[in-house]
């Protein structure tokens, strides 16, 4: 089989994450330069992971590596640029959350698909967790029926220290707050399980974080297949919990963690009184367990590469997450109800997720009330 050849660009705290994950491919990719702008560092990191090249200027590396993978770990703002710099140098991109930070920057990433033959996947790992599939094949055999309610919640608590990085709480460089940063995760992994969606109402607020971004939403989403759910994205939240409930008509599928599952997060709730109609012993049928995993994603990705086919974290799928996050901040700043497709060119929310309609506050500036 062949060996592909990786390059990370940005050797921060999720670099670690990057490094196991190239590992769980046992041989499959092997990384060969690592990338930062900070020479220190990224000489330790290198010397630490025994990782051959390491580099200051990213142009520079892909010219002198031409690595057939790039793992891009930078701050949000350098996302769209890097991955299509990338394509155009041959490699395709595994690119962590948030890919880019607009549906224009996603067009941008697209046409360079289209131009160079590679691809640009987002790192969704959530999907990549064994049981993930499991659920999704039980409701396609119609063990579970039709879904019905779901709810997505990311209640994670981010203080003042963490917005001390230079970059977060930032529209400009974090690209937004938790809607935007941290519940795209859940938000991803619940479009994956429910289906397509078709409309949303949201609110979005500033409550306590001195930030320019928001520190929670809510959103009220329909879905193509006429379910229904609720998401709540929030930085305020002590007791941390990630958390997603599929209410189908024939039993409830719910899984609670903080930020990754295993098969052990989840849990079936049968209608009453459970029948021995085949639901437990199928739920119960699961697969080897594979945690979601940035290694469960990168294997993926290997064989899409094998196979010559798109990722399943680029195209039609990161747009339906980015857009459906595009929308939730479009309908909180005016309050409308936002169908998906309606963000098109000459939108203001099109090219900034803040459509230019967010308060004007500077970070270090606290909330004040209405």
């Amino acid at each position: 089989m062949k060996t592909y050849r990786a390059a990370l660009v940005g050797t921060g705290s999720i670099g670690e994450a990057h490094v196991r994950a190239v590992e769980a491919t046992l041989g499959r990719v092997t990384l060969e330069a690592a990338v930062d702008i900070d020479a220190q560092r990224v000489e330790t990191f290198a010397k630490q992971h025994n990782i051959p090249g390491c580099y200051t200027d990213y142009a520079t590396m892909l010219a002198a590596v031409k690595p057939d993978i790039v793992l891009v770990a930078t701050p949000p703002a350098q996302h769209a640029d890097m991955c299509i710099a990338a394509m155009e140098a041959g490699a395709w991109v595994m690119c962590e959350k948030p890919l880019c930070g607009s549906l224009a920057e996603l067009d941008r990433i697209e046409a360079a698909e289209k131009r160079t033959g590679a691809y640009t996947a987002c790192i969704f790992q959530m999907r990549f967790g064994a049981v993930t599939g499991h659920v999704r094949r039980l409701s396609d055999a119609g063990h579970l029926g039709r879904p019905l309610v779901g709810v997505c919640n990311t209640l994670w608590f981010r203080d003042a220290a963490y917005y001390a990085v230079p970059w977060r709480g930032r529209w400009e460089t974090e690209l937004g707050g938790p809607t935007m940063g941290l519940g795209i995760h859940a938000m991803d992994h619940f479009l994956h399980l429910m289906g397509a969606w078709s409309e949303v109402r949201a609110v979005v607020r500033t409550l306590d974080r001195a930030i320019e971004v928001e520190d929670v939403s809510m959103a009220l989403v329909t879905f193509a297949n006429g379910a229904v759910g609720s998401i709540v994205n929030s930085a305020l939240s002590p007791r941390q919990e990630t958390y997603i409930r599929l209410d189908y008509q024939r039993a409830t599928v719910e899984l609670t963690h903080l930020y990754s599952y295993t098969r052990d997060n989840w849990r079936l709730t049968p209608v009453p009184p459970a029948q021995d109609d085949g639901l437990l012993q199928a739920w119960h049928s699961f697969p080897p367990d594979v945690g979601s995993t940035h290694g469960a994603q990168l294997n993926a990705f290997v064989a899409d590469m094998d196979a010559g086919r798109r990722p399943l974290t680029s195209g039609d799928q990161a747009r339906q997450t980015l857009e459906l996050l595009t929308a939730i901040y479009k309908s909180g700043f005016t309050g409308e109800i936002v169908t998906r497709g309606s963000i098109k060119p000459g939108d203001s929310f099109y090219t900034a997720l803040h459509g230019q309609r967010a308060p004007r506050r500077k970070k270090g500036e606290h909330p004040r009330p209405d």
